[in-house]
C-alpha cells in the first residue's frame, strides 16, 4: 500500500520540479550591432531603458538582456564575430540592428559596404542564427541627419538599404522593426525647428535621450515586453 502511495507522490514532486525548472529559464535577448548598441548598454541607452522597464513591471526573472554592440562596426563585421559575441552565449532572440555605417563610411572614412554586399552578408548571418533555432528582429537602419521630406545627404541611400532588409524579412521569416520609417515619421511630424541634429540624435547619428527612449518603446513592442 505504501509503495502504490509512494509512486504517485514522487512524479507527482518530479513534475512540479521540471515545471519551476521550466518557469525559471529565462529568455535571452541579444541586441547585436555597432556604436549604438554598444552605447544602448550606458545609463540612458536604449538597453539600459529596456532592462529598467522589465525591473518595473517585476519581470526581470523571464528575460536576460545582453549587448552586443561595438563602435565602427558594418555588416560583415557582425559576421565575422557573431560567433564569439553571439552564438557562444546561446541566446533565444537576437534583435539585429545594422547598417548607418554601411553607407555613412562610404563618404567618411570611404569604407561603406556596397549594397549587394550588405545583402549577403546580411542574409549570411540570418541563416546562420535561423540553424540554430534562434528567432531573429531585423531593425531598419534610423538616421544619418534629422531633415524634413528627405533633404539629408544620405536619405535615398539608408531607405535603399532598409528596403534589403524589409524584403530579408519577409523572405526569411524574420520579425521586421521598421526603425527607418518610425524615425522619419517622428522627425517628420515633430521636428518642427527642421534641426539636422539635437532632436531624436546628438549628431544626426547616434540617439539623444528622445531618441533612446524611442528606440527602447518601439523595441519592447516588437519583443512583446509590455
Amino acid at each position: 500500500m505504501k509503495k502504490i502511495i509512494f509512486i504517485p507522490v514522487l512524479l507527482i514532486f518530479m513534475s512540479i520540479t521540471i515545471m519551476s525548472m521550466m518557469k525559471a529559464k529565462k529568455i535571452k535577448i541579444v541586441f547585436f550591432g555597432d556604436s549604438i548598441t554598444q552605447m544602448g548598454i550606458n545609463k540612458g541607452g536604449y538597453i539600459d531603458r529596456i532592462k529598467n522597464l522589465i525591473n518595473e513591471k517585476g519581470i526581470q526573472n523571464n528575460f536576460e538582456i545582453i549587448g552586443a554592440g561595438v563602435g565602427y562596426d558594418k555588416i560583415y563585421d557582425l559576421y565575422l564575430r557573431m560567433e564569439d559575441d553571439v552564438l557562444a552565449k546561446m541566446p533565444d532572440v537576437v534583435v539585429i540592428y545594422e547598417g548607418v555605417n554601411d553607407v555613412g563610411h562610404k563618404y567618411s572614412t570611404h569604407t561603406g559596404t556596397d549594397i549587394e554586399k550588405y545583402e549577403r552578408f546580411y542574409s549570411a548571418i540570418i541563416k546562420k542564427l535561423q540553424a540554430k533555432g534562434i528567432k531573429v528582429f531585423v531593425c531598419t537602419p534610423t538616421l544619418l541627419g534629422e531633415k524634413k521630406d528627405k533633404a539629408n545627404p544620405q536619405d535615398a541611400e539608408i531607405d535603399a538599404y532598409s528596403d534589403i532588409i524589409r524584403k530579408l524579412a519577409a523572405s526569411m521569416n524574420c520579425t521586421l522593426i521598421d526603425l527607418r520609417k518610425i524615425f522619419v515619421d517622428y522627425v517628420q511630424a515633430n521636428n518642427i525647428e527642421n534641426k539636422g541634429l539635437g532632436f531624436l540624435t546628438v549628431d544626426g547619428i547616434h540617439p539623444s535621450e528622445l531618441g533612446n527612449q524611442l528606440l527602447a518603446d518601439e523595441m519592447t513592442k516588437a519583443l512583446h515586453i509590455q
